[in-house]
């Protein structure tokens, strides 16, 4: 069930079916505020940025801002990395994978 309202600092929409937006701390996290949430990956260990709110459409204000902390991250993580913004597993929430420079996938 999505639902829309207020959590935080702003109006958020949350899934009650949706992993990432449940948000457990089961793997290791990196970064965390208001708009956004870092974390290793379950899958793929790798750190993946996910949005708060339920969807696929940030603004590009939160786009940036999440994206840079996810290159810091991924900066200390690996030096050299990639973005993987391809939802394979849960497409219905925007989320987006730092990946080490010549692994996973080829690139």
């Amino acid at each position: 069930m999505v639902w829309e309202g207020l959590r935080g600092m702003g109006r958020e929409r949350f899934d009650d079916d949706c992993e990432l937006c449940e948000a457990a701390k089961i793997s290791p996290w990196f970064h965390e505020d208001d708009v956004c949430w870092i974390a290793e990956c379950e899958a793929c260990a790798t750190p993946m940025v996910v949005w708060r709110p339920h969807g696929i459409d940030p603004s590009e204000q939160d786009r940036l801002h999440m994206l840079e902390r996810l290159e810091a991250v991924a900066t200390e993580q690996f030096g050299e990395y990639w973005l993987d913004d391809n939802r394979r597993s849960i497409p219905g929430h925007w989320h987006v994978h730092a990946r080490p420079k010549g692994k996973f996938y080829g690139f």
